[in-house]
């Protein structure tokens, strides 16, 4: 009864990872067989030379959308709502800990990624590649809209993936179920960790190149202009530093379902579990240190070149671990040649192809001869089919025994295997070919007599081949496949993991105490145990959707988590975000303005419902065990969910700090006397007594009990807030009077974007402290678990310390 589903309509304000997790990956497969048609329309433009099939501008067009669909519509969203899906279930969790941020990303990414999809119908889709490489992105080489489609229509996605990272990082490391040690969780558990840390880590370098571009088009300020002491290869460097951890986001939790499903395969444990779990951190950590692996032609130093060269050659060992783990446990077992078990054979043989092409481009001079051919088309498509594609074909034959009550034939799964296989080799192998034959990517075009006719007739043959595998998969969904979240065709291929216990909506009926890896392969009996109810929460302790909170490592029971319900807020939320972006697109900036109040408004109405008064402490989670319900501190999930969000915020003025220091160091002449360093130092004390009001705040609180008669907790926060403001006022205001302006050269750009930096989270502190002296007016300010006095005070705090910094560096460096 807690956790039934709405009905009708309703089930659009649901927020249950099964109903999200579904339509996310539903959603993701929609926008992969849309990339898909667009690639067969490019291949039919290329079967033959000087074909008319496609326009210049419409191939333009369709190679531009094509490339952003799959990597920003596809691959990124198709995992993480497998993530979302699975994970709970795999944790024993009775969902993650955000269900309303869940709902909220999926949502912002549905809305926002059609209608960014449908500018391709209206002329307007963008043209100037994935990559979006300035000044051919610049306004006086794209002046129409197209390109500001995707510049602003990426903005959805990053705030839709960073949100599901933040919603896995801490599900992942605190809503385990108990006993279930870090070196006892799934590896799909871990390859998500390591998945979303990378989110955190890589998007908010796209988030501020496409910021930067998306000013210098609309605002002039030259970023990217090198007549102005801008540079475009700024742009490279910071699209690229997300640009390759990217391929090793997208591949390592498909690298976790591999995992996963060989041992469920061969029957048998994987073979080398921490040593894979050693390969995931390092692959995520090498993958950071590879950005320039895609610049080796931009003429960069010799020492570079050599850095960047060995570190593309090194992120191939830990990936090469994970193979041959693979292949020793697919060894050291009894395969069964099931539809998953083709295609995760497949998989390792892909891969490890596209694995080898990767080390051949690694080397410097191979890549100055091989960059910007098909050959690079080749070893792409061989890396993100074997790494990605055919990873997550295998997981929907394996796991959709868990929300379909029909199970998918074997017998048209293994025509579906075989002709995506043929299909793959036989569209990209030529492509090596004709890449070293000299065929340029991102042509519309070929003149005939050149030996290309035949490959590119075969490789276009091959596409229609594996879209062919693709319909006949879609063929049998459509006949076999209808979800269920109860009577589902169950575990088909025997997998030993906590999602195939018996469960419901709430996920089990009591979360289990773990003792082992594969819990149902050691002890047959926990199914029914489970289901019985002999473990934690077996009933709902306060009457609301609860969840166990653990310790971080060992997975101890802490407190109890209770749970919001459906709510039609998030969706609110998502609709006028992504008409926020749509209408900046357009220029229609009152209309933005209007849409993203009512998007801030929308978030702030879900959250009012949480953090209350509580009249029950204490709960009982079975056993004679009682737990607190709420805290806060550093044990409390919405610490650690603000602590990630910090770190991208922190992330995004780190690269902004970046782009500073190297454009100084590419055009230091443009560089100019900043303002006087007592004002430096007023903006500075200003700052750190922001620092002590909020911080004050926080303490004042903590040592009041019960309700608050005193207005002196959220008063210290509104000052804090007012002194940001203030700071970034005497900041701006201080450049403006040394003559300096953003439009006048790199330095003046890169110096007041730190101030709309600083601003945009200055905007926030004020929004959270107005939110907290509304909930002061309501009399829901209580102590000492007060979640939303904790956030708002450390992000106040947080704000002011980047301020510091922000003041300081261009202020002090390189000084005058």
């Amino acid at each position: 009864e807690i956790w039934k589903a709405p009905k009708g309509w309703a089930r659009l304000t649901a927020v249950n990872n099964n109903y999200v997790g579904f339509w996310y990956v539903v959603t993701a497969f929609g926008f992969f067989l849309a990339a898909g048609v667009l690639a067969l329309g490019m291949r039919v433009q290329l079967a033959a030379p000087m074909q008319d099939f496609l326009g210049v501008d419409t191939y333009n067009q369709f190679f531009t959308m094509h490339g952003t669909v799959m990597m920003f519509l596809f691959a990124v969203p198709m995992v993480e709502a497998i993530g979302i899906m699975l994970l709970p279930q795999m944790l024993a969790a009775r969902d993650l800990p955000f269900p309303r941020l869940s709902a909220f990303a999926f949502w912002a990414y549905f809305v926002g990624g059609t209608m960014f999809f449908l500018s391709l119908f209206v002329g307007l889709a963008p043209d100037g590649g994935w990559f979006m490489y300035p000044p051919l992105t610049s306004i006086a080489f794209s002046p129409g809209i197209n390109t500001d489609f995707w510049l602003l229509g990426i903005g959805f996605i990053e705030i839709s993936a960073i949100a599901g990272a933040i919603e896995i990082i801490v599900g992942v490391l605190r809503t385990r179920a108990p006993g279930m040690t870090l070196d006892k969780m799934p590896m799909f558990a871990w390859a998500m960790l390591v998945f979303a840390v990378m989110i955190v880590v890589a998007f908010p370098s796209v988030i501020l190149c496409t910021m930067l571009l998306e000013i210098e088009r609309a605002f002039n300020w030259p970023f990217f202009d090198a007549l102005r002491g801008g540079d475009p290869m700024l742009w490279q460097h910071l699209f690229w530093f997300f640009g390759h951890p990217e391929v090793y986001i997208i591949f390592i939790p498909a690298a976790g379902l591999m995992s996963m499903m060989v041992a469920a395969v061969a029957k048998v444990p994987l073979v080398g579990y921490r040593l894979n779990v050693l390969a995931l951190v390092a692959t995520g950590f090498i993958s950071f240190g590879v950005w320039a692996h895609h610049m080796f032609t931009t003429d960069m130093p010799r020492v570079s070149a050599g850095y960047f060269s060995a570190a593309s050659m090194a992120v191939s060992l830990p990936a090469g671990i994970q193979v041959f783990c693979w292949i020793a446990t697919l060894a050291s077992g009894k395969i069964k040649w099931t539809t998953p078990a083709l295609f995760v054979v497949g998989s390792v043989v892909i891969f490890t192809m596209g694995g080898l092409t990767g080390v051949m481009v690694g080397m410097v001079p191979f890549d100055w001869q091989a960059h910007d051919t098909y050959f690079i088309v080749a070893h792409l498509h061989y890396v993100l089919m074997g790494g990605m594609v055919f990873p997550m074909f295998a997981a929907f034959y394996h796991w959709h025994g868990m929300t379909s009550s029909g199970a998918l034939s074997e017998r048209l799964g293994k025509w579906v295997f075989w002709l995506m296989f043929a299909g793959l080799h036989i569209t990209f192998f030529p492509m090596h070919l004709t890449g070293l034959m000299g065929m340029p990517r991102r042509v519309y075009t070929y003149l005939p007599g050149r030996d290309l006719d035949l490959l590119n007739l075969v490789s276009t043959i091959g596409a229609f081949v594996m879209a062919a595998g693709i319909l006949l998969f879609l063929f049998d969904l459509a006949r076999r496949f209808r979800f269920t979240v109860h009577d589902d065709a169950g575990n088909l291929y025997g997998g030993g993991t906590l999602e195939w216990l018996p469960t419901g909506l709430y996920s089990t009926r009591s979360i289990p105490l773990v003792t082992s890896r594969e819990p149902l392969w050691d002890r047959p009996q926990i199914s029914k145990e489970v289901e019985e109810g002999r473990y934690f929460l077996p009933k709902s302790a306060t009457g609301q959707r609860e969840t166990l909170i653990t310790s971080t490592v060992m997975a101890e029971p802490q407190y109890v988590q209770l749970m919001p319900g459906p709510s039609p807020w998030p969706l609110s939320a998502a609709i006028f975000t992504a008409l926020f972006f749509l209408s900046l697109t357009v220029q229609a900036y009152p209309f933005a303005i209007f849409c993203g109040i009512i998007a801030v408004l929308s978030m702030l109405r879900w959250l009012w419902e949480t953090d209350r008064p509580l009249k029950q402490e204490m709960a009982d989670i079975g056993g004679g065990i009682e737990v607190p319900i709420a805290i806060t501190g550093s044990k409390s999930h919405g610490w650690w969910a603000l602590n990630t969000l910090m770190v991208v915020i922190g992330m995004i003025g780190f690269m902004a700090v970046f782009a500073y220091l190297y454009l100084y160091g590419i055009n230091p002449e443009v560089w100019s006397a900043p303002p006087p360093l007592g004002e430096t130092a007023l903006i500075v004390v200003i700052e750190a007594l922001a620092v002590l009001a909020a911080w004050g705040g926080r303490r004042v609180l903590a040592s009041k009990e019960g309700r608050l008669a005193e207005d002196l907790p959220w008063m210290l926060e509104a000052l804090a807030a007012g002194l940001l403001v203030g700071a970034l006022y005497l900041d701006v205001s201080g450049w403006l009077a040394t003559g300096l302006v953003p439009t006048a050269n790199g330095m003046g750009a890169t110096v007041f974007m730190l101030s709309v930096l600083q601003g945009q989270v200055v905007l926030v502190a004020v929004i959270m402290a107005a939110y907290l002296a509304f909930r002061e007016a309501r009399g829901i300010m209580t102590t000492p678990t007060n979640v939303t006095m904790d956030v708002v005070a450390r992000f106040i705090i947080f704000c002011a310390l980047q301020g510091i910094v922000f003041t300081t560096l261009p202020r002090v460096f390189p000084g005058v």
